[in-house]
């Protein structure tokens, strides 16, 4: 039973009746594509503006690099763009759709995701499946160079035939 979430308090007639644990469920694949992620060489950080205790706890229980709390969505976007050049960030809500829109690569989820953060970012996972973001960079990696070596290919053969032209 997780020991985090945000607390309820419910009262009846004026007089306190009790509390409820509000919480999200992580998904059965984040650990893994922490993972993956992090042995691809990349730095993850969580940004959330759930309160301390419950930010540090999913860290800690997903292995992620960094927590940042209890942060407003301007204060996201301040964060993204100290953490350098070359973001990329995931989220599915509308307070998450100015960092989306603000970082290298935004990232949201189709099926809960909201219209705006949708709206915001550049990919869209459609069936919230966070486990195709290693995927998804392992195809831009090799679509990129695929790319590069067309370019030297196209260059090569241009300069070849301005040097067999040149020639006679």
């Amino acid at each position: 039973v997780q020991s985090y979430g945000s607390i309820v308090y419910v009262a009846i007639d004026h007089q306190f009746a009790g509390s409820v644990v509000v919480a999200d469920q992580l998904k059965d694949e984040t650990k893994q594509t922490i993972k993956d992620l992090q042995s691809l060489g990349m730095k993850v950080v969580m940004l959330t503006g759930d309160v301390r205790e419950t930010a540090l706890a999913i860290a800690q229980e997903c292995g992620i690099d960094e927590v940042r709390y209890e942060l407003l969505p301007d204060q996201k976007v301040s964060c993204v763009e100290d953490l350098g050049e070359h973001v990329a960030f995931v989220g599915d809500g509308i307070n998450d759709a100015p960092v989306l829109a603000r970082s290298s690569v935004g990232i949201s989820m189709g099926g809960l995701g909201s219209d705006a953060a949708i709206e915001a970012s550049d990919i869209v996972l459609m069936d919230d499946n966070p486990a195709k973001i290693p995927l998804a960079i392992e195809i831009a990696k090799k679509t990129l160079r695929i790319v590069k070596q067309n370019i030297v290919f196209a260059l090569s053969v241009k300069m070849l035939v301005l040097i067999t032209g040149a020639l006679g």
